[in-house]
């Protein structure tokens, strides 16, 4: 797996926004005081944690494939976090009620083998639980010609590390294939419309853009120059300053018993 925005502050930063509520709401009628849940490409911890108090005092692990996401974590005595393989869970079979993957699936290679080891690990009767963006599907007013370029650039460079940009509209087909039948599937998203919202998401993508593994790895593959990167980042900071811009990022979710 290559992660394609890699784990610079400002990726952090956008990962440490999320919540249970605003990034796992499709799954949160299903938790129950005292489940297990597996957290599967935990990050820093956020939406583990959320989940943890939903489901206290039942077991919680969460694991990342990366050391340095797992240091921005939190310690706590809720959540135990270790680095682990969505593709060689370290655990035996039928071990949590629930497994839960956000925003993971669209970077992996073969995310069909990821929902079966995810199956494997998650009892009868049981939950898998996954959401992911659908970048094609991310839409943005006002129009600024250089945001078109920054979203083509991404689905590129996502696809050259092997993901799949546009995972959103897949997950549905992707549970099947893995062998699941009782399978929910629905969308939400997220909106950043207020001036703080739209500061802070044009400032984290404007720093990403230049700073992160995400504009290393397109320079290195020749797909973009470093006056492109800086273009595509002025771009997102004329879009934060519009009094009414928007930008909206769609997400599939599916929910496999």
């Amino acid at each position: 797996m290559v992660y394609t925005h890699g784990h610079h502050e400002a990726v952090l930063r956008s990962h440490r926004w999320r919540t249970a509520e605003n990034s796992a709401g499709y799954l949160l009628g299903e938790l129950r005081p005292g489940m297990s849940l597996l957290d599967v490409g935990c990050g820093p911890g956020t939406i583990t944690l959320d989940l943890a108090a939903r489901v206290a005092p039942g077991r919680v692990v969460g694991i990342d494939a990366a050391p340095d996401a797992l240091a921005a974590a939190p310690s706590t005595a809720t959540v135990d976090f270790q680095v682990g393989d969505v593709y060689a869970l370290a655990y035996d079979d039928d071990a949590f009620d629930v497994v839960h993957a956000h925003q993971v699936l669209q970077h992996l290679a073969d995310p069909v083998a990821a929902l079966r080891e995810m199956r494997r690990v998650c009892r009868a009767g049981g939950f898998v639980a996954a959401r992911d963006a659908d970048y094609a599907a991310m839409t943005w007013h006002p129009e600024i010609p250089a945001l078109d370029d920054w979203l083509a650039l991404y689905r590129r460079v996502a696809r050259h590390n092997g993901g799949e940009p546009d995972a959103g509209r897949k997950l549905l087909s992707w549970a099947r294939e893995a062998g699941f039948t009782d399978v929910r599937a629905t969308a939400s998203a997220w909106c950043f419309a207020t001036p703080e919202d739209r500061l802070w998401w044009s400032d984290t993508w404007a720093h990403r853009v230049t700073k992160s593994a995400f504009g290393a790895a397109a320079l290195e593959a020749g797909y973009a120059t470093e006056a492109d990167l800086a273009r595509m980042a002025e771009a997102w900071r004329e879009w934060g300053a519009v009094e009414d811009g928007w930008f909206a990022v769609l997400h599939g979710e599916v929910l496999c018993r």
